[in-house]
């Protein structure tokens, strides 16, 4: 059984459980994610919508976006990303910053490459793709 990881905002209003089991970790350069992060990218990891839990702060959680659709969620306190809800809402993103606890997993490429910030250089051996990788 994998087990429990700990995540919250940067004030600590909300705070989440995810099981370590996520299928896949990536580093996304698209303008929306730099956007949402601040930040040249956004380490994510995804995994199945059941497998993370609000622990604290339900009512602190912001929700951008279409609530039935594709939407990010933030603390509406302090204003962290905490993760993205996606694939139909099948799957969620978590932002890795805001884990407490270190996962086993790792980004393996970066994508939407093609629309990086011109400021940052990626300096790690990762896949680099455009857009979306095939498959």
């Amino acid at each position: 059984m994998p087990k429990q990881l700990s995540g919250a905002c940067l004030c600590g209003a909300v705070q989440y459980a995810v099981l370590d089991d996520f299928e896949y970790a990536l580093n996304c350069h698209c303008s929306q994610c730099r956007r949402a992060t601040g930040s040249a990218f956004k380490p994510l990891a995804g995994i199945s919508r059941s497998a993370l839990h609000i622990a604290k702060g339900d009512d602190f959680l912001l929700i951008y976006g279409n609530k039935e659709a594709a939407h990010d969620v933030h603390c509406r306190s302090c204003g962290s990303l905490l993760f993205s809800v996606v694939r139909d809402g099948a799957y969620v993103h978590v932002t890795m910053g805001t884990l407490l606890d270190t996962p086993n997993i790792r980004p393996s490429m970066h994508i939407f490459v093609a629309s990086k910030a011109p400021w940052y250089e990626i300096a790690d051996g990762l896949p680099q793709y455009a857009e979306l990788p095939n498959g």
